[in-house]
């Protein structure tokens, strides 16, 4: 196991009827900007729940984050915090509107361009707003970490940032709030927890025992618990544990000293970028491809992942390792997230546009030894035909 550190100061408030703890959790004076995206909290209640829970308190609005939120749309945000003073956001909803609320929180108080935010990857960033997040789409873990993606549409370009100080201050889990997502953002949310894991446990062996344990028993949550959601919409106890599962997934504890390879994802951002797939779409296209080509690299943690998450027990190691992803790609399949470029109406052509993307973002040396270079990315993309 490497050295690391782990630190992650976002208190989570989890379960049935939490969202009034607003009112005891947001210090009294903070004038609060409340951020979230097309208007699904008004339509299952919890717009309704916040403003009760906030009864009294200095709250402005800003709505229309938009899934993969855009720089010029919470630039906007940014104006509208400054022009009315706010100085504690609350993002409700989901990765997206958390995601894009951290970028406000760091570009309200950023001097210079908040374009450097994104350009140096959240290094530059100083200090941020408090922000504090109600979670109604459990997938991309954004409600208790410290990254961010933004695209800016301008550019075709999605960049990931990270710092310290856009942890969520806490976090509120209310699980009933999934009951009325749609079929289709349930099953991305799962994909995305899935992939967040295998990004940190399919790499190469590290003596890292605990964190391992803990990625497999995630990732047998995600594949008993997933379909089950679909199937049963309003079954709470379902609803808790892939919600708890989606933010163990990428709180960084399952990170902690092993190596991490998130080619995937950066591949996967700009397929978004260019073509509008929903996020996790990317991810369940790109990773088998990925795995695929650099199986050898990855054998022994591809052998153990076979054998301890799906479960196979014969044949030999290659029949085993082609298996586990031939078995990954069917577990997205049976979720209704389709695997292939094609079933996008994506073939060759795209392939280039998206490795010339990469090289404009400098996304180079990609992967936990920093070896998928443009020629290995082109090489997974041919495979995701």
């Amino acid at each position: 196991m490497k050295n690391f550190t782990f630190f992650n100061p976002t208190k989570i408030i989890f379960g049935q009827g939490t969202i009034g703890a607003l009112k005891n959790e947001i210090p009294a004076g903070k004038k609060i900007m409340l951020v979230y995206g097309g208007g699904s909290i008004k339509k299952n209640g919890t717009y309704d729940e916040i403003m009760r829970a906030l009864e009294g308190r200095q709250v402005e609005e800003f709505s229309g984050v938009e899934p993969n939120p855009t720089y010029e749309t919470m630039m906007k945000c940014v104006e509208k915090v400054k022009a009315t003073g706010c100085d504690f956001l609350l993002a409700a909803g989901g990765g997206s509107v958390i995601d894009g609320t951290k970028f406000v929180a760091a570009a309200a108080l950023f001097e210079g361009d908040p374009w450097k935010i994104l350009k140096t990857f959240g290094s530059c960033v100083k200090k941020a707003l408090p922000f504090a997040s109600v979670l109604t789409l459990p997938a991309t873990g954004s409600e208790m970490n410290s990254g961010s993606v933004i695209t800016r549409a301008e550019f075709k370009a999605k960049l990931p940032f990270k710092s310290d100080l856009v942890y969520p201050v806490f976090s509120v889990l209310d699980p009933m709030k999934t009951y009325t997502l749609p079929a289709k953002q349930v099953a991305n949310g799962v994909v995305d927890s899935f992939v967040h894991i295998v990004e940190q446990y399919l790499t190469q062996p590290a003596h890292a025992e605990v964190q391992d344990r803990f990625a497999e028993g995630l990732l047998h949550v995600l594949i008993e618990q997933g379909p089950l959601a679909l199937k049963e919409p309003e079954n709470y106890e379902v609803r808790s544990n892939l919600m708890f599962a989606a933010t163990m997934a990428l709180n960084g504890l399952i990170g902690c000293g092993v190596p991490q390879d998130w080619s995937t994802h950066m591949i996967g951002h700009e397929l978004t970028a260019l073509y509008g797939l929903d996020h996790a779409v990317t991810l369940a296209i790109v990773l088998p491809g990925n795995l695929t080509l650099r199986k050898q690299l990855k054998h022994d943690k591809l052998l153990q992942f076979a054998q301890r998450v799906w479960e196979i027990k014969s044949g030999n190691d290659e029949h085993k390792i082609s298996e586990a992803i031939k078995k990954t790609s069917e577990f997205f399949e049976s979720l209704g997230v389709k695997t292939r470029l094609g079933d996008y109406n994506l073939g060759e052509e795209a392939i280039e546009k998206v490795v010339a993307q990469l090289k404009s973002h400098q996304m180079i040396k990609l992967g936990e030894n920093g070896d998928v270079n443009l020629e290995v990315s082109r090489q997974i993309l041919e495979l995701c035909l």
